[in-house]
């Protein structure tokens, strides 16, 4: 067997083991989008078909974590468009899946932003999820969910104050809650507190 083909074999294992690796962060990030286990389950294993099958259009490895949210995100897309669903201003139902016990073993403020993430129209998780969460620069973000860069900024800038009148308006009414008290909620513990509630789903 040639050198050229044990190399070929070698980075095709490779390929399939970084796919394989990455399911995780896949599905966080497509239960964030949809807050649907079952449809998050189908994206990440509709995107890991399609990887493998388009395994020759990837030249670069290094590109393969943003190649890997492309084809999800454009498998999500083609979801709605078969479903006839247009989520451009769309909000999904608020999730809330704790029961008493779960509530009491996590921190308030986690709680409260995973809540405030998923009231978010879905272009703006998409966004939020992509940057805070899975740390794509800006312009990695556009070219995974096709837009322009300034609208990545855009939704991302909107998603954030969103996030964070609703955290404030959270502190005024309950202001007696353990991880609130007194502190001052900046745009910065905004976004680190959406990846810390994202993460712990």
């Amino acid at each position: 067997m040639s050198l050229g083909i044990l190399n070929q074999l070698g980075r095709k294992q490779e390929f399939r083991r970084q796919v394989s690796a990455s399911r995780p962060r896949l599905y966080r990030t497509a239960y964030s989008w949809c807050h649907n286990p079952d449809l998050a389950d189908d994206l990440v294993q509709q995107t890991i078909c399609v990887a493998l099958q388009k395994y020759a259009q990837l030249r670069d490895m290094d590109a393969l974590n943003g190649w890997l949210f492309t084809i999800m995100a454009r498998c999500l897309a083609d979801y709605w468009r078969s479903a006839g669903e247009v989520p451009t201003d769309m909000e999904f139902s608020p999730v809330d899946d704790f029961s008493p016990e779960d509530a009491a073993r996590e921190d308030e403020i986690v709680v409260r932003v995973r809540r405030a993430v998923s009231r978010l129209p879905v272009e703006q998780r998409q966004v939020l999820t992509l940057v805070d969460l899975e740390g794509f620069t800006y312009a990695e973000v556009a070219g995974i969910l096709d837009i322009p860069v300034g609208t990545v900024m855009s939704r991302l800038s909107r998603g954030r104050s969103t996030l964070h009148k609703r955290l404030l308006a959270v502190k005024r009414e309950e202001d007696g809650l353990s991880g609130f008290g007194t502190t001052k909620i900046g745009t910065a513990k905004t976004g680190t507190a959406t990846i810390r509630a994202i993460q712990k789903h």
